[in-house]
């Protein structure tokens, strides 16, 4: 590293292994990389690839995992140059929080609930900076501007409960730049966050760097979105790196099959596919012209004229959902919130219709009031000619078997302490689509084929599988009820994009193999567009526009659409 003064870290033969009484696994296997001064350096790639665990390396917060083991050198030029990996903690301390600071991937869990905002950015002035109480204040509101936080003083003295996600990244980016660090590490800033807030907290770290010179390590699994930042970009996959160069030159020439999937697994938006393209259609791609012939067969033209003639299977008429905010119960005139405000829109049978906006703009209450899950104030809503809002309990029971959710996080929708299998069991012997342990476990293993899953699953628990595959078990649960319609509440936000591709190809398939109707929510118009017959853009309780998805993309006509169509991370154009 001292032969170029430009090299700010130099990370060298980095390997991290995990051992448990039986087995070792390999989490980051001998890799070599560098960051220059002031350079910002992409990183990307799928859960378990071992990105996050090369950014705990980095500052050595990797100690803290008790049966972790490394080995390597990390070279960093603070005042002199030291390596990471033979300072004791206290020195770390010293050199955490100042010298290179962390963006962790979700801010409500990395921020302490019970402390104010302010006094948590307080606090590393505090332990790295002689500063008196005064100071620090003025310091923090100073850093809450630079970070484009436009309540300064409301979010000093607020909890990070009382503040939107996008805030508290804000919060969380003031905190790591506090002491104008060298190094920043951004580990997943902005996944699962809106489109347009992602946007933001790009631009907003593109420009802070530009400000302080510091150099950045952006952290994440979408690579259309690290070009948008990245000057470099490392791709990794199973803990290696198998590719690592400037950006343009990753886009224009990738070398590497897994960089070409990740590039095309996110939806494209100059062309419409059939399907997807999996990690495994580039795994038989041995060369570039492969590469093109894979890709040539999955694009269609979109149909045009058969959607006049499909039956409406939901209707819904001026539906309203208004919460009181009353403050105690001689409140005679309190505020309401308007949740949802006049919505009106219908699903065919067999369509899969899409709506988009921004979290906070009513799209969730409006999926639970369709079956009442949350209640409506007025309005109405028929599902197959039936008055839903009219129903009564053993009614509203039949019904819910018909609409059936699937909501975003997989894990917190299933039962950890039931099997997988005894999980899918469950909606059959509900609703009585099986009579005997027998014919249910036949079932359920035709349902965990449907959706890609192997009949030997059936005796594991939810912890022992990927996003993607609870994902999936999350999908064959809802469609042992065998209902009519599904409804898909951000379903795919916080996945890979290549396992997000899987389970857009396979709702793509049931609707076809299961003549599904589908309500198929997302803050990502880029998805939407791909999957979508038409599309819904709702923004603070109201449809702002709807109708064709294609349509809609290139003719947006107002100006909250055209404000989501420019937000969506679009990378560099890369020649596939």
């Amino acid at each position: 590293m001292r032969s170029d003064p430009n090299v700010l870290l130099s990370v060298q033969n980095l390997t991290v292994q995990f051992q448990s009484d039986s087995h070792k696994s390999t989490a980051v296997d001998g890799i070599s990389f560098e960051v220059r001064e002031g350079e910002i350096l992409g990183i990307v790639g799928e859960s378990g690839s071992g990105k996050s665990v090369t950014a705990l390396s980095i500052n050595q917060l990797i100690r803290s995992i008790p049966n972790a083991r490394q080995s390597g050198a990390i070279l960093f030029r603070s005042d002199s140059e030291l390596d990471l990996t033979d300072l004791d903690e206290r020195s770390l301390q010293g050199i955490r929080g100042r010298s290179i600071s962390m963006i962790f991937q979700e801010p409500m869990s990395s921020l302490n609930p019970v402390l104010k905002c302010g006094r948590q950015i307080e606090e590393v002035l505090e332990i790295h900076q002689n500063l008196g109480k005064r100071a620090r204040k003025e310091q923090v509101l100073k850093l809450l501007q630079d970070v484009q936080i436009q309540e300064p003083e409301r979010i000093y003295q607020a909890y990070p409960n009382e503040i939107s996600g996008g805030q508290k990244q804000r919060v969380m980016i003031a905190m790591a730049m506090a002491c104008e660090p060298k190094l920043l590490i951004a580990d997943e800033p902005t996944t699962a966050l809106d489109v347009t807030i992602q946007r933001a907290i790009v631009d907003l770290m593109k420009d802070l760097q530009q400000r302080t010179g510091t150099s950045i390590i952006f952290i994440s699994h979408d690579l259309n979105l690290v070009a948008e930042i990245a000057d470099r970009v490392v791709v990794m996959q199973g803990g290696k790196i198998v590719e690592q160069n400037g950006t343009e030159q990753i886009f224009n020439h990738p070398s590497d099959p897994y960089t070409m999937g990740l590039l095309a697994s996110r939806p494209p938006l100059d062309v419409q596919l059939k399907r997807l393209p999996l990690m495994e259609d580039f795994e038989k791609a041995h060369n570039k012209i492969e590469f093109q012939k894979i890709w040539k067969e999955l694009k269609e033209e979109r149909p045009s004229g058969n959607e006049k003639n499909k039956i409406s299977l939901l209707k819904v008429e001026d539906l309203k959902v208004w919460f009181s905010l009353k403050k105690n119960w001689l409140d005679f005139s309190p505020t309401y919130v308007k949740a949802v405000d006049g919505v009106r829109f219908s699903l065919k049978k067999g369509e899969i219709l899409g709506l988009v906006g921004e979290s906070g703009s009513g799209k969730s209450t409006l999926a639970r009031a369709l079956i009442r899950l949350v209640e409506p104030s007025s309005g109405q809503v028929f599902f197959d000619n039936l008055d839903v809002l009219q129903l009564n309990n053993r009614e509203l029971k039949k019904l819910r078997r018909r609409i059936q959710i699937i909501f975003q996080d997989p894990y917190a929708s299933l039962n950890p302490r039931m099997s997988i299998g005894q999980a899918i069991m469950e909606p059959l012997w509900v609703h009585k689509h099986i009579k005997t342990s027998k014919e249910g476990e036949q079932e359920v293993n035709r349902l965990l084929e449907l959706v890609g899953l192997s009949p030997e699953y059936f005796n594991r628990f939810p912890n022992e599988f990927s996003g993607g595959q609870r994902q999936r078990i999350g999908i064959a649960r809802a469609l042992a009820a065998r209902p009519d319609m599904l409804i898909c509440d951000e379903s795919v936000a916080s996945l890979d994009v290549s396992i997000q591709a899987q389970i857009l190809n396979l709702l793509k398939d049931l609707r076809e193999s299961q003549h599904l109707s589908i309500l198929f929510i997302s803050h990502d118009l880029a998805v939407i567009k791909f999957l979508s017959d038409r599309m819904l853009v709702m923004k603070n309780g109201i449809i702002v526009e709807q109708g064709d998805a294609e349509y809609i993309y290139k003719n947006a006509q107002d100006p909250y659409t055209k404000r989501l169509i420019e937000a969506i991370p679009k990378g560099r154009k890369h020649k596939l």
